[in-house]
C-alpha cells in the first residue's frame, strides 16, 4: 500500500465555510452533503481549520446553545493535514497518532484540494479484500 498515493483516494471537491459562518449553517451543510467535516477557508481559500462532527458532538455536551456562535469558537485550528503525493500508509499513521479521522489534502500552490477521511481508507482496503472465487482448472 506504499505505493497508493493520497490523491487517489481523497473527496475533491471539499465543502468548506469561512470562520464567520453560523455552526448551525455547517450543521446543515454537513446534513444536505452527507458529509463528516467542512474545512474552514478564509478569504483567499486558505486552510484555517476543520469543523467535525466530533466537535458538534463536544457542542452538544457542553450546552448546546453556543451552536449559534460563529464556526471560528468550535472549529480545530491548525490541522494535520497532507499532500496529494504522500502515501496512504503515512495518512493513516498520521490519522492514528493524532487521533483524527479527516485529513485536509493542501497543496503550495493550489492550497485546499481535498480531504481524506477513513471512510475513504476503509472503502479502498475493503476493496482489497475482495477475492476473486477460484476458477477450476
Amino acid at each position: 500500500m506504499d505505493d497508493v498515493f493520497v490523491g487517489r483516494l481523497m473527496s475533491a471537491p471539499v465543502s468548506s465555510v469561512d470562520a464567520e459562518t453560523d455552526a448551525n449553517e455547517a450543521a446543515r451543510l454537513m446534513l444536505q452533503e452527507n458529509i463528516s467535516s467542512v474545512a474552514v477557508v478564509d478569504d483567499d481559500g486558505d486552510l484555517e481549520g476543520i469543523l467535525t462532527s466530533t466537535d458538534f458532538v463536544q457542542i452538544a455536551a457542553r450546552d448546546g446553545a453556543s451552536a449559534e456562535v460563529a464556526v471560528a469558537t468550535h472549529m480545530s485550528s491548525d490541522p494535520v493535514t497532507v499532500t496529494v503525493n504522500d502515501s496512504i500508509v503515512e495518512a493513516a499513521d498520521l490519522m492514528l497518532e493524532h487521533g483524527v479521522h479527516h485529513l485536509p489534502v493542501v497543496d503550495e500552490t493550489e492550497g485546499l484540494v481535498g480531504m481524506l477521511t477513513t471512510t475513504d481508507l476503509t472503502a479502498y482496503v475493503s476493496g482489497l479484500e475482495v477475492r476473486s472465487p477460484p476458477t477450476l482448472a
